[in-house]
């Protein structure tokens, strides 16, 4: 394919809210419009009203988004919820079309932007399958070379013909991404759809679209998964309000998106927490920094996070901080039960701060629930209480390079003995 697979010029998608629902029209429906409108007029010359059509409050979706994207080219798109994500693949695979600007996709176009896209809820698998091949246009004899591989990577053989209405949800998934995978799309469209499969179906997903790539095929992933991004993307797009921010380098977008996600927050995060219905707690998270505008850590270097307790129930409360790597898998789990035996370490008016010397975190986003816990039962537990980017620095004497494998450095040596 020669040029770019998806040119998207000045792309604007403008939603009415609070007016009727927008629905498709017919040359009827056109034909009454027009009629209705030169009635107003009419009325309005005889003084029976201004004739003005009734005003709705807008919201543009998109606003002026301009890129292009090349055959083989895997592109992330990221943002906060309401930046445009989804409203931009839905204009791509054709489903709803824009207000201004114009979008370009040259090829066969297989999307999945919510479970179940595209399925007819009577019919069975099998005949969902051949369904989906239709649409995209491709023949029997093409579907019939795939049907086997698009069954078995779903794992759903034993169900392919019973009617997908009785499919959980992970099974419409599986079906919906091997469908769209599977059938030869020149251009793949997924949403953060995928978030709700398990971790071992994720890696095949991922791990197809890879694959895809490397075939010519160009693939767009809507994700807040960043360690994804950051292995499987050539490029980035960063939404913020339906504009664009960036086009660019993955390590650039994920920058740019991290500043947007503390934007208007400060390092000083605070949560309630209710051990009775007349008894109210106050834990205040403080997280240090080398920058202001958001949490930053350095791999090797020292780490701190400060908790300051307000008042506490009268038996013994623990802190108890756990820290996850941006696939949500759980990293290290450090709690207040290391104190002396007898010692209550949250007590009224307290400060506590954790230390970690030399960070051994490969650099990454990580996120960090914090819970108390009073005799071993949780009292309350908030996720994603601080979020910290770890960048890349010396640790053990090295110097970590910025896509370590892993999430957690060694310290570790050789030890070689020559056989005689």
């Amino acid at each position: 394919m020669r040029g770019p697979a998806i040119r998207v010029e000045n792309l604007g998608k403008m939603y009415r809210i609070g007016g009727p629902v927008e629905r498709y029209r017919t040359f009827r429906d056109s034909v009454a419009q027009g009629f209705a409108r030169a009635g107003r007029r009419v009325r309005s010359w005889f003084g029976g009203g201004n004739g003005a059509a009734p005003k709705y409050e807008t919201i543009w979706a998109l606003k002026d988004v301009s890129f292009e994207i090349q055959p083989g080219e895997v592109v992330g798109v990221i943002g906060r919820n309401g930046a445009g994500k989804s409203t931009l693949l839905k204009i791509l695979s054709r489903i709803t079309e824009p207000t201004e600007g114009r979008a370009v996709v040259r090829g066969r176009v297989g999307s999945l932007l919510e479970v179940g896209t595209g399925f007819h809820p009577e019919l069975t698998g099998r005949e969902n399958v051949y369904l989906n091949g239709a649409i995209l246009g491709m023949k029997r004899a093409e579907v019939d070379r795939k049907f086997d591989e698009i069954v078995a990577f779903a794992e759903i053989e034993k169900f392919i013909d019973t009617p997908v209405k009785h499919y959980s949800s992970g099974m419409y998934l599986r079906l919906g991404f091997s469908v769209a995978a599977h059938l030869e799309p020149d251009v793949l469209l997924v949403d953060e759809v995928l978030a709700v499969g398990d971790v071992l179906f994720q890696k095949k997903c991922l791990a197809k679209a890879g694959e895809l790539s490397r075939s010519g095929r160009t693939v767009i992933l809507v994700t807040h998964n960043l360690g994804a991004l950051q292995h499987l993307c050539n490029k980035a797009i960063v939404l913020s309000k339906g504009r664009m921010a960036t086009h660019d380098h993955v390590a650039d977008a994920i920058r740019i998106y991290l500043e947007a996600l503390n934007e208007g927050r400060s390092t000083l995060l605070r949560h309630d927490v209710t051990l009775s219905a007349d008894q109210k707690k106050l834990v205040e998270v403080e997280v240090n920094s080398i920058l202001k505008e958001r949490p930053v850590w350095i791999t090797g270097e020292q780490a701190r996070l400060k908790f300051k307790v307000a008042s506490y129930a009268k038996q013994r409360t623990d802190i108890i901080m756990t820290i996850y790597d941006n696939q949500r898998r759980p990293v290290a789990s450090c709690t207040t039960k290391r104190l002396k035996a007898g010692e209550t370490p949250v007590s009224p008016n307290s400060e506590l701060e954790w230390c970690c010397n030399e960070l051994p975190l490969t650099p990454g986003v990580y996120f960090i629930n914090v819970a108390l816990a009073a005799h071993d039962e949780i009292l309350e537990h908030q996720e994603d209480a601080v979020h910290v980017e770890v960048i890349p620095g010396r640790c053990y004497g090295r110097y970590v390079e910025t896509r370590a494998p892993g999430c957690v450095l060694l310290d570790y040596q050789w030890i070689t003995k020559n056989r005689a």
